[in-house]
């Protein structure tokens, strides 16, 4: 009797067991099929979040890749920007240089010319003076102080060298040369006023002169040739006239 209530307790016991390790493992089960599901969402949440990520990756490295590229661009630009800039400064600089250098010759030419000017000015003989020194030049001549016209009117020459009267002048020592029978003399200084003066109203006179020494030398071929020069080269002039006359005279 006590072995069978002691199977009984026993069976009992095993059942009990049974049951509490199929409950057991049922309770297992279902947390692992949560932890599963819980998984499953983590893991899922975790590739849309790891998308999410990559997409915004994805989108600002498109956006940073255009902002360097843009960034590039405007680079370029600036530096274009920067060479044309200094292209053009290099330009107003070579401008700027060449305009002083152009201003500063015109000032130098303008200062040499205003400095020659005041020197000229400065420099300027009294017309008075001058015409008192021809006059008196002129005066010895017409004293028969020949010597002393001559020095004179040398003296004339050097001292106003831009005279109007420069030809007059050496036409007159060719005159008081004559005077003294300097032929040669006199022909050199008139030879002078031909080749100095040619347009000057005293050069048909000159070579009249020249002729005239000439004949007084003897030379009278080459006087013949003098007066018929003056006749082609000074036609109309008095001194033409009377080269006209010696010529028919001596025919």
């Amino acid at each position: 009797m006590k072995l069978r209530a002691a199977l009984l307790l026993g069976l009992c016991l095993v059942a009990g067991a049974a049951r509490a390790g199929l409950f057991d493992d049922e309770e297992a089960r279902k947390d692992i099929a949560a932890l599963r599901v819980q998984v499953g969402a983590n893991q899922k949440a975790a590739e849309e979040r790891l998308a999410r990520i990559e997409t915004m990756l994805q989108d600002r490295s498109i956006e940073l890749a255009k902002l360097i590229d843009e960034l590039k661009q405007d680079l370029a630009r600036m530096r274009g920007q920067i060479e044309v800039q200094s292209h053009q400064i290099e330009t107003l600089d070579r401008r700027q240089k060449d305009l002083y250098v152009d201003l500063d010759t015109r000032l130098r030419k303008l200062e040499a010319s205003i400095q020659a000017q005041e020197k000229q000015a400065a420099s300027a003989p009294d017309p008075l003076a001058e015409g008192k020194a021809y006059e008196a030049a002129l005066n010895q001549f017409k004293l028969g102080n020949y010597q002393s016209s001559v020095a004179a009117f040398q003296n004339f020459l050097a001292t106003y060298p831009n005279s109007q009267q420069l030809s007059s002048a050496q036409y007159w020592i060719g005159n008081a040369y004559y005077a003294l029978r300097d032929y040669k003399s006199a022909i050199a200084a008139q030879q002078k006023v031909l080749a100095s003066w040619p347009d000057s109203a005293k050069a048909p006179d000159a070579l009249l002169n020249i002729a005239s020494c000439q004949a007084e030398i003897g030379e009278a071929k080459a006087a013949r040739e003098t007066l018929q020069a003056l006749l082609k080269k000074y036609p109309g002039t008095q001194a033409a006239e009377q080269a006209k006359q010696r010529l028919a005279g001596k025919r």
